[in-house]
């Protein structure tokens, strides 16, 4: 199944405002929701996909890095089953779609947050925490950008505690069924209109709607069934990324309360500035002086890259402002194929003091017709100059 542009999944243009995004998002919600489809395996691929480009449009820092970089923006290494959640719903389960969305799908018929979270007995819904997201900047060389790397966090993070084993509650008789919900997390009250009876569904005020309460505290947690620790956690970063750009690892981020679903690790990506090469998107570009002997004579220039010094020949009547290109010897296209160019600007050094032998040599050649600028090279100068400003 080949990935759809986002806007195109939810059937909204690029202009669409969040509340419009929000709800083409509920329609696609309702139409393919796992209940009302079971067993259909393309309804819950469908399901997923909505899930996944709402996650993103919903957001206005990850929408914006979608619009800018499209997938390579908001999902780090793209593709199915990626280690940023590349794929159909990115990666989600469908407890994670239901616990972030859940809202979605109150008033539809389904039961609150869905059946991922319904109970046994009484056919609602119970909470599950999400754990909040975390940060982290990480600073890149451009040889680390050219050929990817493996980078090692060690994170200050809420983690789940090992005493209670993340329940929030000490010993294995700890919890007890919600009085109030029987279990299911949700109330529901009955009320006459002048429609009808109608019910309406509402989280359960005493369990606070994870249908269990916790009748002794965990002493390590306080009952939160998390504690803050620290966790080592690698990334691998593909080549090609940008200043600018922000990876996500699903599922890295704190923890979420009473065995909930973790937050997500939002990377950061900043760049180094190369002592010698400027970068231009996939193309880089380094400015070499050339001695007046050398452009006028020819001779071999060193030039540096990514991987090392290369060597090129220049050619004798080298002019200033001519662009020798190195084919591939620029960037990775990120998530592609092919590699951008190194761009050799040439500039010729004029000395700024000469000896008196210098001068006498140089205005003997000042006579010579050679030394001379022709027509034809004061065009294609003018021509040059006029380019900067096009």
């Amino acid at each position: 199944m080949e990935r759809r542009d986002y806007y195109e999944v939810l059937g909204v243009p690029k202009t669409a405002t969040a509340a419009e995004i929000k709800s083409a998002y509920r329609k696609k919600a309702v139409q393919y929701h796992p209940d009302k489809n079971p067993g259909n395996k393309e309804a819950e691929e469908k399901f997923k996909e909505a899930a996944e480009a709402y996650s993103v449009l919903s957001d206005p820092e990850k929408r914006q890095k979608y619009d800018q970089f499209g997938f390579a923006g908001v999902s780090g290494a793209a593709g199915n089953g990626g280690p940023y959640g590349g794929g159909f719903g990115g990666g989600m389960s469908m407890d994670d779609i239901f616990s972030m969305f859940g809202d979605i799908f109150e008033g539809s018929g389904f039961g609150g947050f869905g059946r991922g979270f319904r109970s046994g007995t009484g056919g609602g819904a119970k909470k599950r925490f999400r754990g909040t997201d975390l940060r982290v900047k990480v600073k890149l060389s451009l040889k680390e950008i050219a050929q990817g790397v493996e980078k090692k966090f060690k994170l200050k993070k809420y983690v789940t505690c090992d005493h209670c084993h993340g329940t929030g509650a000490e010993g294995s008789g700890g919890t007890e069924t919600c009085p109030t919900c029987h279990g299911s997390g949700s109330v529901t009250k009955t009320q006459q209109t002048f429609l009808g009876m109608m019910q309406t569904q509402s989280v359960c005020p005493t369990c606070g709607g994870e249908g269990v309460i916790i009748k002794n505290k965990c002493s390590k947690c306080n009952g939160d069934g998390i504690v803050y620790g620290e966790e080592i956690i690698s990334v691998n970063i593909p080549a090609g990324v940008e200043a600018g750009m922000q990876l996500n690892m699903r599922g890295k981020g704190n923890a979420g309360k009473h065995n909930g679903v973790n937050g997500d690790l939002l990377i950061l990506i900043e760049e180094e500035q190369h002592p010698e090469l400027i970068r231009d998107q996939n193309d880089l570009i380094y400015n070499l002086l050339l001695s007046f002997p050398t452009a006028a004579l020819g001779g071999d220039a060193e030039i540096p890259t990514v991987d090392g010094k290369v060597r090129v020949k220049i050619d004798a009547g080298t002019q200033p402002g001519k662009v020798l290109r190195l084919k591939g010897k620029g960037l990775p296209v990120m998530n592609g194929y092919g590699k951008g160019d190194l761009l050799v600007n040439i500039s010729v050094y004029v000395p700024e003091t000469l000896s008196k032998e210098e001068k006498e040599n140089i205005a003997k050649m000042e006579k010579s017709d050679n030394f001379k600028p022709n027509m034809s090279l004061k065009e294609k100068i003018f021509r040059k100059f006029l380019h900067y400003f096009d």
